[in-house]
Order: C-alpha cells, then structure tokens, then sequence
C-alpha cells in the first residue's frame, strides 16, 4: 500500500474554514435532509490514522461522542496530557511534522488524514500534503482560519476529479506533486 497524506476539508467560498472565532457552526446551516456524509465515510475507510492539531482535536473534545474508530495522534508542544476520555483513541506526540509522519509510518500507519488549520499549513510549506480534498460552500465569511499558507507553495497541483454536492457544494480533489 503507497504512502499518502491527505487533507480533507470544508471551506468558505473565500477560503475559510472557520470563521474569527474557530467556530465551524456555519457549516450546520448546509442543506442536508437525508444527512449524508458527503464522502467523508467512504474516504476514512481508506485511512489508516489520523494527524491532528491541539486547535483541532479541542473543537472534537467539545462533540462530546467520539467521532472516530481510527487512531488520532495530536500534535502539540504545549499539551502535556490528553484528557481521559481519549485514551486509548488519541495520542499526544511532540515531534516535527516530519518525525511523526515517520514514526507513524514505522507504525504501520501508511495513509494518513491531515487535519487542523495550522498543522495543514505546516505539513503544505513542507511538500508533506500528497492530496487535498476541499469542499467548497456557497458562504463568504469575511475573516477567520485559512487553511492554505501565506507564502507560495512549491508544488504542482493537479485536479483529479470535481462534482457537485447537495446541488449546492463542490467538492474538489487534488494531487499534490512536490518539487
């Protein structure tokens, strides 16, 4: 099986994906009648761990019912403990973004899922992002967490395939190619 980081995302139509807050709540305002995942079922079947920042995996906290049955190591330098209703399900690791990938991969952990604002960021500046999954959403919030660094990246980004969603969302998926 290849290795393979990949981002999967919902973002404004300004490219947002969380407003000046951190909230995500604008995304409960999509029309959903028959509640579907959107693909993301589909795509965590193909992922062997998740990748997480602090930011992230506390916004998860705050669901109260732990969403995911993959293994999730968050990334922080600052956290010195998980609370005790992740263990056994998440993982505090205090590495690069290089060494985790690396430890996770001695680990068995070939396809993982890259998810966080800063850390997405982080892992794009490196050339760590193999593809990206981004679902646009007709809202314009103005200000908030971008997922896409500052500076130029030096990749090639190849679209692989476009659809449409709800009549209303696009999702795009891209290659990501390092040079």
């Amino acid at each position: 099986m290849s290795k393979k980081n990949t981002v999967y995302l919902a973002q404004s139509l300004d490219g947002f994906i969380a407003d000046q807050q951190g909230n995500i709540d604008w995304l409960s305002k999509i029309d959903n009648p028959n509640h579907s995942d959107l693909g993301f079922g589909a795509f965590m079947a193909d992922i062997d761990a998740i990748v997480m920042g602090r930011n992230t995996f506390d916004q998860v906290m705050k669901y109260g019912q732990w969403p995911y049955d993959k293994p999730v190591f968050v990334l922080s330098k600052s956290l010195k403990q998980l609370p005790q209703q992740s263990k056994g399900k998440a993982y505090l690791v205090c590495a690069s973004e290089r060494e985790v990938i690396a430890q996770l991969h001695q680990l068995g952990h070939d396809r993982l899922y890259i998810d966080g604002g800063k850390l997405v960021q982080n892992f794009l500046s490196q050339g760590l992002i193999d593809e990206a999954i981004v679902i646009t959403v007709p809202v314009v919030l103005g200000k908030g967490l971008k997922w896409l660094p500052e500076q130029p990246l030096n990749c090639k980004i190849n679209l692989l395939a476009t659809s449409v969603l709800l009549g209303e969302l696009v999702q795009s998926h891209y290659q990501i190619e390092s040079r």
